[in-house]
């Protein structure tokens, strides 16, 4: 991390962890209206494009908060993507295994 960003080390975890989390949920929801909830819906890869498109559109929304992602390595970056993955993963579940209509 470099000192000139303006954000110190616990800061910027707390940004990252807090706005993968929410796109992952988010993630989960848009799949679920985008894709559907009924059971042929579970077997969609369409969902797994929304994932993809929220784990790639996160990381202009890290700029606008301080964080420089010039300093991200292949740690931060696996990071970013499992626990938007995680995230999308179980609110997804729960919205498929509920009955929830969109």
């Amino acid at each position: 991390m470099s000192d000139e960003s303006g954000i110190s080390g616990h800061a910027r975890s707390v940004v990252v962890t807090t706005i993968c989390c929410l796109a992952g949920i988010a993630a989960g929801v848009v799949s679920a209206v985008y894709v559907g909830t009924d059971p042929a819906a579970a077997a969609d890869t369409m969902a797994l494009v929304v994932l993809g498109a929220f784990v790639f559109l996160q990381y202009p929304v890290y700029s606008v908060f301080g964080v420089d992602i010039a300093d991200f390595g292949i740690k931060d970056n696996f990071y970013v993507a499992f626990m938007t993955f995680t995230l999308w993963f179980i609110s997804y579940t729960v919205l498929l295994t509920s009955t929830v209509t969109f």
